[in-house]
Order: C-alpha cells, then structure tokens, then sequence
C-alpha cells in the first residue's frame, strides 16, 4: 500500500468509516459480529452450519447470513465478500463441544475438524487479520496437537500471533467466562487491550438483571417472550425455597438431596441447584443455562431459574437483542442453546476494539 492510502485509510478509520472488511465465520446468532458492529466494523456476512441462527443474526446486525458447512465450503467464496483493496479480517469461533471437559473422552465428537477448517480458509484467502476465540481446553486437546497445527498455519503464512486466556468479567460480561482469545495479524504486532473491568468494577448480577419484571417458574412475561422461566416440579419448588442467595444443596435437609449427591462421587458438585449472588458475577452459563438443575443458574431470589432474557443479558447481549421470529413458533431449548453458545457481544467487542487500535497503529501519519 502506499503512503497516501495509508493515511486516507488511518483518517477513515478514526472516522469510523467501513473501509475495513470483516467475515464471521460460525458465526451463530452473532455475538462476535455484533461487538464489531458496536465497533463500527463493515461486517460483510456470517456463516454458520445451523440454519436456526439466520434470523436473530441478520435482524439484529443487519449482515447477510449464510447457511454452509465451512469443512467443504469453497474459501473463493468467502473471499469475494471482501471488496478490493479493503483489509481484510477473518474471525471466528470453531464450536467448542470437542474441546469441552465433558467431552474428552468422547471419540465420536469430531468438531475438532472446524478448526482445521478454519485454518484452511486462512491458508487459502490470505485475510490480512484473524481473530479466534474458544475455550482454553482447546490448547490441550490431543496433547495440544490441534492447536499447534492452527498455530502452524499462521506462522507458516507470516502472522504475527499474539494469545491469551482471559476471563470475561475482567472486560465487563456480568459472568465468569474465561476463554482463548487468539489475535493474528499480517501488518505487524498485534494484542488485545488491557483489561478494562478489575476488582470492583465487575458488573453483577444485580447491575445486569435486577431490573427485570418478576416472573413465576413455568411463567412468560406479557411484553417480552423471552423473559421466561422453564416449570419447576413440586420437588424442584421446594428445593430452590430451601436455597439461599448464592447457596446451593448443601445446605437443604436430607430429604431434599439426590441420592447421587449423597455420595462421595457427587460432592464435588456444589454448583448444580444453586442460585446466583446478586453481588457477583454469574457463573458461566451454558447450552442448559435456564435449566435449575444444570448449575448455578437458579435466580438469585425469585424461586426459579433463569429467564432466556436473562441469560442473554448475563452473556451482555442487548436488552433488546432479538432471538425469536415473531411469524414462527420456537423452541426454548433452541433459543437456550444459541445464547450458551454465543460469543458474548461485550468481548467481541473488545476484539474488535483491540484490532481497530492496531490498524490505527500500523496506519497512522
């Protein structure tokens, strides 16, 4: 690039201006690329495998969604969604079940193949920067073979690769999330910005949700579907009112604890059938993150669990995010599935906020 096209391209930027491009792939309902969008990005399209994410990805970032299986998905065609001359910027997070604890020992779980995947599309189109999130566990996966073949591919093509494994309070997601944040670049060095939430300055529990109308377990709230609770069973209602603000089955009476729980094997498990602290983060919320049983995810003081709205706000999605087509009848578990998986949009933003910095950097006067 020339002198001149640097500093109109550096003026741009500072502008906000969407001169730089940018392709989500897997990019689910669209968490990543709403925090791109937050940032001011030209986000050009997301691609994901599952058909369901269409609607809630293209109405709330107003990006063209593509349904395709990127292990056979032809790279030439993500490439013409750059405009020429544009910067280009590839980003993405592979689904992380392969890498997950609970499916380790499971071999017939091969999502692993997306990150190679993902590295294909790299070594194919040349994108000028790549970001990658995922979950730690990533790095060690096949006694870290995966990770270093994705480490390979960027080396090989002369990224400079910057990694680090944050924690998604410590950037202002109301939850405990820590995750592989992986920046590449071949316009020099690259690195995500220093945390910008520490100590105090986490975002609660209370900060997030405590605003919300209060609603009954089994119940939906008039003025918004997606503030609804799953029922409780008579057994599960009488659990949850034995359960304190941030408390859980250990303190409930013996006829109120699982038989499994009663063993040494499960006492490990303190976190299932607890409730959230008003004055903390929430714990990090899953692909079952509205299910009482399935972890601390039973309301703080309302017997029960977690509305979708909530879990979607604790994920910093916007209050107003849109997940459901108004036309069509939906599945809370779908819908529950789509916000567990999600990038939270706060710390996509903050990808983005750390590119944009660095392209700024290698493009100013």
């Amino acid at each position: 690039m020339n002198r001149d096209r640097n500093n109109r391209m550096a003026d741009s930027i500072k502008k906000g201006e969407p001169n730089i491009a940018v392709v989500d792939l897997f990019c689910g309902v669209g968490g990543l690329t709403q925090g791109f969008v937050k940032a001011k990005f030209d986000v050009r399209a997301g691609i994901d495998f599952d058909a369901s994410c269409k609607y809630a990805y293209e109405v709330n970032n107003l990006t063209p969604f593509i349904h395709a299986d990127l292990t056979n998905y032809s790279p030439s065609n993500i490439a013409t969604l750059y405009p020429e001359n544009s910067i280009k910027i590839l980003a993405g997070c592979a689904p992380c079940q392969a890498f997950s604890t609970y499916q380790q020992g499971n071999k017939k779980n091969d999502k692993w193949k997306l990150l190679y995947a993902f590295g294909q599309i790299i070594d194919a189109i040349q994108p000028d920067i790549v970001s990658m999130e995922n979950v730690p566990n990533m790095m060690k996966y096949d006694d870290g073979k995966v990770f270093r073949d994705f480490l390979n591919v960027l080396e090989k093509n002369q990224y400079h690769v910057s990694y680090t494994i944050v924690d998604a309070k410590d950037y202002g997601v109301p939850q405990n999330r820590k995750r592989l944040i992986l920046l590449a670049s071949k316009l020099g060095a690259i690195e995500l910005v220093k945390k910008t939430h520490l100590g105090n300055d986490v975002k609660t529990v209370r900060q997030a949700i405590g605003h919300l109308p209060k609603i009954e377990a089994g119940e939906s709230y008039k003025k918004d579907p997606m503030h609804r609770a799953r029922a409780l069973s008579e057994l599960n209602l009488r659990r949850i009112k034995a359960t304190s603000e941030g408390g859980g089955w250990k303190e409930w009476q013996d006829d109120l604890v699982l038989e499994c729980h009663k063993k040494d094997s499960g006492k490990s498990y303190g976190s299932v059938y607890g409730r959230m602290d008003w004055n903390k983060v929430s714990p990090t919320l899953t692909t079952q993150c509205t299910g009482y049983g399935n972890g601390r995810f039973g309301h703080p003081e309302q017997d029960r669990a977690i509305s979708l709205r909530e879990a979607a706000i604790l994920q910093s999605f916007p209050k107003k995010y849109c997940f459901i087509n108004p036309k069509e009848e939906f599945l809370s578990t779908i819908v529950e599935k789509h916000i567990g998986n999600a990038v939270p949009p706060r710390l996509g933003y903050i990808i983005a906020r750390s590119i944009k910095r660095h392209i700024i950097q290698n493009y100013g006067n």
